[in-house]
């Protein structure tokens, strides 16, 4: 009967952390290294997977490099093949942590925050900081916001030849509809 009851509050235990988890698959990460009076350079991936820990704030996204969408095929065959080296490279992570998150204080209307962690990319991890905004509607959490990168802070060359077609900074934007687990 004891061990019973210590699985029992084990379980109970494991379903309380487990409802504490809120993720997706069909997140949205969008870039744009548009340089002005030039082609539009931009692409968006909306398979991005992304959990939330709401009792620690801790945050992670995946993002499969070769799910980015242009409006041009061409610009997305260089994407893959010259720049980010999808077949070597396929994927890109964060990990990091919402600071002075409060899950009990989320409600319909967004508040800011601040996300800081790693952003691995193209093989190289930096440190990354993004402007947030976060609301909660029903079991649900929304999690926006956006970052700058720099192509060469992870080792992404851009040939001479198209460098003034292509900004070396990069804007990075998120849209992560998290659903409790």
């Amino acid at each position: 009967m004891k061990k019973i009851i210590v699985l029992l509050f084990l379980f109970v235990g494991i379903l309380h952390v487990s409802a504490q988890k809120y993720a997706t698959k069909t997140g949205s990460l969008k870039f744009e290294a548009t340089v002005d009076a030039v082609e539009e350079i931009a692409a968006e991936n909306k398979n991005t997977s992304a959990i939330l820990e709401s009792s620690t704030g801790d945050i992670a996204v995946l993002t499969l490099m070769k799910g980015f969408r242009f409006k041009v095929a061409l610009m997305e065959e260089h994407f893959n093949e010259n720049y980010v080296e999808s077949d070597k490279f396929p994927k890109a992570t964060f990990k990091g942590k919402v600071e002075d998150f409060d899950a009990s204080k989320l409600s319909a209307t967004a508040k800011a925050f601040k996300i800081s962690g790693d952003l691995t990319l193209h093989g190289k991890t930096q440190k990354v900081t993004a402007n947030a905004k976060i609301s909660k509607s029903g079991d649900k959490i929304t999690v926006t916001g956006n970052f700058d990168i720099k192509a060469q802070d992870f080792d992404i060359e851009i040939p001479k030849l198209v460098s003034n077609k292509v900004s070396n900074k990069i804007k990075v934007s998120f849209n992560l509809l998290l659903a409790k687990l």
